[in-house]
């Protein structure tokens, strides 16, 4: 397995490893949709972002990391975070965070956050144990929100 940055011509395989995992979306850290897995919609975010990693192994994707740092302050927000089910729990998430956290550490960034339903434990648990604690709780527009940071050095 390997860990490369995102280019815009990895939207229609993203797209087809989306699919063929039974996923209708790529989801964002809150479960709502955060791009449509057509190629334009995953070329749009590997190109919007600052800071689009993903993992293959033999060169088909099996993760994607997907975060932008703020326009002012030492922050990036985590858009999304996506295993292929069959390699949850070989450390592919792991090594996608820190990737992300080293990259926006290059940048200057030293708070990594996220959004994540509030009435989730098992969503809470997951990124407690990445280092990331609850800030705060908002409403979302799939509810309440916790806020969860974690410092970058924690992270990576």
């Amino acid at each position: 397995m390997r860990v490369r940055p995102a280019r815009p011509g990895d939207a229609e395989t993203l797209r087809t490893t989306v699919s063929r995992a039974r996923e209708a979306t790529v989801f964002d850290d809150i479960g709502a949709p955060l791009l449509d897995v057509s190629a334009a919609g995953v070329r749009e975010a590997a190109v919007g972002a600052e800071c689009c990693f993903l993992m293959e192994d033999d060169d088909d994707p099996i993760g994607v990391a997907i975060a932008h740092p703020d326009d002012e302050g030492p922050e990036a927000e985590l858009l999304a975070l996506w295993v292929h089910p069959e390699h949850v729990g070989e450390g592919v998430t792991e090594e996608l965070l820190s990737r992300v956290a080293s990259a926006l550490s290059e940048r200057g960034v030293e708070t990594l956050r996220a959004s994540v339903p509030d009435d989730r434990p098992s969503v809470h648990e997951f990124y407690r144990a990445h280092g990331f604690d609850r800030r705060a709780v908002r409403r979302g527009p799939a509810g309440d929100e916790a806020i969860v940071v974690a410092e970058i050095e924690t992270v990576a």
